[in-house]
Formats: structure tokens, C-alpha cells, sequence
């Protein structure tokens, strides 16, 4: 355990002026808090906040960081506050403090919740002064060198894996890599020992093999630098046990094919002389291709510049090289902490693009629903894989590995985002779901009448993305809960003769435990509730009544459709005009209804209403269940395509499948999806989805194809 005089030793070695009165009032001051608590290895609690400032200290940590480092954990374990912390060291570790102080003492649903809270708060301090976060980097950092004392494998397993999903992102975030490293490593142990073991065991062999190959690369390098003119200083560093067993799983290939156990580095004065030396090497050496990095003139958001290359070197190994200049190596080395520059506890003007970052993950604070939509979110965000884009006037984009162009719209500004329609990538027009590559320009076509569209969140990647867009699914989801639930109150009322308004509702919003009108309605347009459970409820004495009428509802509905069908007018359906597919409606994939069809609706609770054709034979099966029923109607006005699928039966000969797309597109009708369902040497037959506008444009494209001799026959699919 470090002592307090060696830790003021070891701040005086880099800040000459180091207030060592403060840091001793610090020490007294945690060590009295803490009192006779205990650590899991039976230590003192002191030697924790001691040996989290003496980790502070080898990245050179200011004064306010050490004193904070100290009285981090009083506030969350013993009886001090944030006032008394505030009167006695001053404001600006008051607020230190309050920043890596979890909120234990809030009563929370679950771990997994309480987790969320905390990291959301953590992240509102972090983005106000990027101290909390190295404070907490600490912290969890001597944690987790403790952890082995922790008895519980379960609790073990936590640590290690909360971990592993948001402090080693973290630290990755700000360029700290060593700790990165160290973290990774001593998470890795606990969440796979197994793993962790065999690269141990694997690396040890290697070095008793190979000890003296990695003294000879670096005497060769070094030699053929020195011969071209160039000063450098060459070193080797073996990789950790975790990023090699991360490569092995993401490559997919065995220990023995990695080319990069030993990283080789080589520090130059300038950054002309990174780019002279890699010309150099790459005379000398043989290329590998594809594995050529350059972080110079495109650094990493957390600042990192680095040239990677990958060569076949001395003795034809191949061998990883990175080429940096010595503050380049200092940035990663020490991240943030390497050229933060403290000014009240705020971002300098000029490093502010390096932390773009943190004001990403503050939008997505915004828009997140709650704190474990937020934990999902900024995790997407904080993994540090990237890809590099640019905008037609040249702007430099960062985006996570397999971005497409939502992402990109969405990091360009959120109300590009929300009204994309198109994306142009290197010139060409590409699919909005087109996977980004480094380099890439890209062109965003937007549209006022655009809204994000659900199936955006199936392959966005990075969280402001997706967060965006389900703020804007849920904001909508409610508006179309709304319109829905209104409408089919309204119908309810109607049926016993009744005149719906929203006044009559206010009396029974505490029986459905609801705060307001517009939620109560809203439940009824999602399904969670019946309208008829609220017609009861507002008029109890037709309980009765209104069960009678229901069983009366289920004749008509299940035994007598053809029935419904011919007599139907339509003025007491629920119209479907507006509602967005996907959202409070649903279309069901079963039958495939167009506008023409006749149709029902089917409450599905949680989902809103799906659609069926009054025919469909998925009806008999909601036959028992009459209060799921709904009466609705097409909106005559809809102007969107539909999908209809149909069952085509082809002859096996040359020019069929052409002639049977040439057909469909001749009657404006669009392929979707086409699958072969069943092949012999005569025929095949297969399901298409052609997009058309109405049961009538469907009719016309099968007697169409009916018409066409390659065809032998045509059906509508009808399950």
C-alpha cells in the first residue's frame, strides 16, 4: 500500500507547487471518515482512496483530482455530505466528488436499473469536467486488481462484465491505454478463465522460443532506419492476454497465425520523419496488404495518431509496426491526460473535437425513455472501432464499425437525420442500409415530408441513431395509440347510444391508475386496455348489457362474415387513415390485405391493431375472443403501395422468370421478394410479393401474367 508522504512525493515530482497541507487534510479527513471499515482482503479502507490517488499520480494528475481521489468514497460509505466536503476543500472537489459518488441511497427497481442510474449521472458529471471520469477509472481500476478477494464468483462475474461493457470502453475513449489493457485483462480472468489461461501458457512458450528473435527485428529495424538518415528508437511490446484472444475470435483463426503477438513501435522526432521512415520500410520489406493504418492524417476520436503497417520482415516474419512521434506516443500512452489542460474544469477550445464524443452521448441522454435504454445507447456508443467518413465539402465524419447512412445523417445533425430519404455514396445512389467504408463520401438527400422510419432500427449502429429514432417511434407511437383509442371509444359509446367526450373519462382515470385523459386513451388504441372495461366503468349499470352485447358480437363477426360484407357501409368502422404501418398498426403477413379488401382489425395488446382480410382463416382462431375484434375501415385517400404475395406456378424452360418479371413491371407492380418453394424438371413454383397499390392493381398483374404461356398458373397467396 502506498503511504501519504510517498504520494506527496510522488505529485511534487511533477507539480513542484503541490499544497501538501491540503492533501494531508484530505488523508485525515477519509481516513476519520472511514474509521474501522474494512476492505474484502481485511486491509484498512484507507489503503483504497490511497492507492486510487497513486494510480492518479503516474498519469499526472492535478491537485483537485488527488484531494478528490482521497474523498471519494466518504460520501457514498460513511456519514460525510457533499456540504461539509464543499466548507472544508472548496467547490470544485465538492462537485469532484458528487460526480463518482454513486446513487446508492435511491431505492431502484433492480441492480441492472440501479447500474443504469448511476452511470447515467456519472456521465452528466463527466461531460461537465473530464476529471470524474479519470477518477473513476482509478477507482475501478484498483477494484478490480482487489477483486480476487471478493467471495462471490456471482459478484465477481458482475464486476468483471460491467467492466468489461462500459470502464474499458471508457478508458479506451480518452486514449488511456494502459489501463485499457489492464482492465481488459483482470475482467478477462474472471469472465474466462479457461481462455485467459491457455494465452498465458501459449505466450510463456514463446517467449522461451523466440526470446532472442525480437532483440534481432529490433536491431535490423533500428540498423536499416539508421542507414537511411533517420533517428528513431525502436522498441517491442507484447500484447496483452485479452487482445490477443479478442483477435483470435474476431479473426477467426488460431494463436499460431497472429502476426502481431509482439508489436514492434518506432518513436521519431517529427511527424515528416514517420512518413520518411515508413517509405523506408516499405523499400526494405515486403508489404502485407490490407493492414495499413493511417492515424496521422486521420486520428481516432480520443486523439490517437499513429501510422500501422504490417510488413515481412527481418528473418521474413511478419511483423506489426507503429510509427509515432514522441508527444504522439505520450497521447497514447496517457490519453486525455496527457494534454488536458485545466482551466475551471473546462474543455479547451482547441481539443473540444477530440471529446465530440461526450456530447453525442449527452443528446442521447436526452431522447433515451429511461436509464436502461440509455445504458444500451451509449454502450453502441462508446466502442471505439470506427470508420472514417467524409461529406461532399470534406468534413471528417468518425462513425462506429458498420455504419451506414442513417448513422451518418444522424452525425451530421439529428434533423438530417429524421428527414433522410436517400443516401449518394462516392457519387452512386445506395440502399439506406449500404454498410460505410473508410473513406467513403457521402451525400445525404433529405425531404420535409420524411419521418424516420421503423425499420431504420434493424441496422443502425451507433446509439445517437438509435436513440433518435425510437424517441421519434415512441413520440408517434403515442399519437397513434391516441387517434386509435378515440376511435374505437367513440364507436363503443356509439353502439349503446351514448355520445363520447373526453370529460366522462376524468371520473374513472384512478380505477385504471392513469394520470390523465390522453394515457387512458392511449392504452385502448395499444391494446392494453378494453374499451369496453372503460364503458363499465363510466356507466356501471350497463355491465350486463354490454357482456350480452359482446357474446351478440361474436355471432356476427365469426359465423355471419359473408353477411358483413355485403351489408357493411362502413360509417361505424374505425378508419385506418394516418396510422403508420408498423406502429399502432399492423398489417398481418398471413393474408396480406390491400386497400379493397374487405378487413377486420385484431387488438393485440402492447402492439396496437392488426389487419386481417375479412377471409383470412387466421380469423377462426380469435373466434372465442370477441373484445379483440375491431371494425375499421381503409382510408380512401391512401396514396402508399401495399405488398400483395402471390403463388405463381412457371414452366422450367429458358426466358420464364424473364418473362414473368417483364409482365409484372409492364403493369406497374414492383418485386419485393421472390422465393422458389418447389422445383421439378416440368415446373417451378414460387412466392412473389409485388408491390401494387390496390386489390385491383393486384387482379390486373395476375390476369396478366394468367395471359402469359410461360405461366401455367396464378394464384393470391391466401396464408
Amino acid at each position: 500500500m502506498i503511504r501519504q508522504f510517498e504520494l506527496v512525493e510522488k505529485m511534487r515530482a511533477y507539480e513542484p507547487a503541490v499544497d501538501e497541507d491540503l492533501i494531508d487534510r484530505a488523508y485525515v479527513f477519509s481516513m476519520k471518515a472511514h474509521g474501522a471499515q474494512k476492505r474484502a482482503s481485511g486491509d484498512p479502507y484507507i489503503s483504497h482512496p490511497l492507492e486510487v490517488a497513486g494510480i492518479l499520480t503516474d498519469i499526472k494528475l492535478d491537485q483537485d483530482s488527488i484531494v478528490t481521489a482521497l474523498l471519494h468514497d466518504t460520501v457514498e460509505d460513511t456519514l460525510a455530505t457533499i456540504e461539509e466536503i464543499e466548507r472544508l476543500f472548496g467547490p470544485d472537489v465538492a462537485r469532484l466528488v458528487d460526480g463518482v459518488t454513486k446513487l446508492s441511497r435511491i431505492e431502484l427497481q433492480s441492480d441492472h436499473t440501479r447500474e443504469a442510474e448511476n452511470f447515467r449521472k456519472f456521465l452528466l458529471a463527466m461531460s461537465e469536467d473530464i476529471r470524474v471520469l479519470l477518477v473513476k477509472l482509478a477507482d475501478r481500476l484498483h477494484n478490480m486488481r482487489t477483486l480476487q478477494h471478493i467471495k462471490s464468483a456471482e459478484k465477481r462475474r458482475r464486476i468483471a462484465v460491467e467492466t468489461m461493457e462500459i470502464f474499458v470502453p471508457l478508458a479506451a475513449r480518452i486514449g488511456l491505454r494502459a489501463w485499457k489493457d489492464e482492465l481488459e485483462d483482470l475482467a478477462f480472468v474472471e469472465i474466462n478463465p479457461e481462455a485467459h489461461d491457455s494465452i498465458l501458457a501459449r505466450l510463456e512458450f514463446l517467449r522461451e522460443q523466440g526470446g532472442s528473435l525480437a532483440k534481432e527485428i529490433i536491431e535490423e529495424l533500428s540498423k536499416t532506419l539508421e542507414d537511411a538518415g533517420i533517428s528513431a528508437i525502436v522498441t517491442g511490446r507484447e500484447k496483452r492476454p485479452y487482445s490477443i484472444w479478442a483477435k483470435m475470435q474476431r479473426k477467426r483463426v488460431a494463436f499460431e497465425q497472429l502476426a502481431d503477438i509482439i508489436a514492434f513501435r518506432i518513436l521519431v522526432d517529427d511527424t515528416a520523419q514517420c512518413y520518411q521512415a515508413l517509405g523506408v520500410l516499405h523499400g526494405a520489406y515486403p508489404v502485407v496488404p490490407g493492414r495499413f493504418d493511417d492515424y496521422i492524417s486521420t486520428p481516432k476520436p480520443n486523439g490517437y495518431s499513429s501510422i500501422h503497417t504490417c510488413v515481412i520482415g527481418p528473418g521474413r516474419n511478419k511483423i506489426e509496426i507503429q510509427i509515432r512521434t514522441h508527444p504522439m506516443h505520450d497521447i497514447a500512452e496517457r490519453g486525455v491526460a496527457a494534454h488536458w489542460q485545466y482551466k475551471q474544469g473546462e474543455m479547451p477550445e482547441r481539443e473540444g473535437r477530440k471529446f465530440g464524443w461526450m456530447r453525442e452521448l449527452l443528446q442521447i441522454l436526452e431522447h433515451a425513455e429511461g436509464p436502461e435504454e440509455f445504458l444500451e445507447h451509449t454502450k453502441l456508443e462508446m466502442y471505439q472501432e470506427n470508420v472514417f467518413c467524409f461529406t461532399p465539402r470534406g468534413d471528417l465524419i468518425n462513425l462506429p464499425s458498420g455504419a451506414t447512412p442513417v448513422d451518418f445523417a444522424y452525425a451530421v445533425h439529428s434533423n438530417i437525420g429524421d428527414t433522410c430519404v436517400g443516401a449518394k455514396i462516392n457519387g452512386r445512389i445506395m440502399p439506406l442500409r449500404t454498410r460505410l467504408e473508410n473513406g467513403d463520401q457521402v451525400e445525404i438527400i433529405t425531404s420535409k415530408a420524411q419521418t424516420p422510419s421503423p425499420t431504420w432500427e434493424t441496422f443502425v449502429v451507433s446509439g445517437k441513431a438509435r436513440s433518435a429514432i425510437r424517441r421519434f417511434i415512441r413520440t408517434r407511437e403515442v399519437q397513434e395509440y391516441t387517434y386509435l383509442g378515440r376511435a374505437i371509444l367513440e364507436k363503443a359509446f356509439e353502439e349503446f347510444d351514448y355520445t363520447y367526450s373526453d370529460r366522462a373519462l376524468r371520473g374513472v382515470l384512478k380505477i385504471f391508475r392513469h394520470d390523465n385523459v390522453e394515457d387512458l386513451i392511449a392504452a385502448v388504441g395499444s391494446g392494453m386496455l378494453r374499451a369496453r372495461e372503460v364503458l363499465v366503468a363510466v356507466f356501471p349499470g350497463l355491465k350486463e348489457e354490454v357482456e350480452t352485447g359482446t357474446r351478440g358480437k361474436v355471432v356476427a363477426l365469426a359465423h355471419a362474415r359473408r353477411e358483413r360484407e355485403q351489408k357493411k357501409s362502413g360509417s361505424s368502422a374505425v378508419p385506418i387513415k394516418g396510422l403508420t404501418p408498423g406502429m399502432a398498426l399492423h398489417y398481418a403477413n398471413c393474408c396480406h390485405p390491400l386497400p379493397g379488401d374487405r378487413i377486420v382489425g385484431i387488438v393485440t395488446p402492447g402492439k396496437g391493431v392488426t389487419i386481417h382480410t375479412i377471409d383470412c382463416d387466421t380469423l377462426e382462431s380469435f373466434s372465442e375472443m370477441p373484445e379483440r375484434w375491431l371494425d375499421v375501415a381503409w382510408d380512401v385517400d391512401l396514396a402508399e403501395n401495399r405488398v400483395g404475395r402471390i403463388h405463381v406456378t412457371v414452366i422450367n424452360e429458358p426466358g420464364a422468370l424473364s418473362s414473368l418479371s417483364t409482365v409484372i413491371a409492364k403493369n406497374l407492380g414492383n418485386i419485393l421478394n421472390l422465393k422458389i418453394t418447389y422445383r421439378s424438371t416440368d415446373f417451378f413454383e414460387m412466392a412473389i410479393d409485388v408491390e401494387v397499390e390496390n386489390l385491383k392493381h393486384l387482379s390486373n398483374i395476375i390476369a396478366a401474367l394468367r395471359a402469359t404461356p410461360a405461366i401455367n398458373s396464378v394464384e393470391r397467396a391466401r396464408g
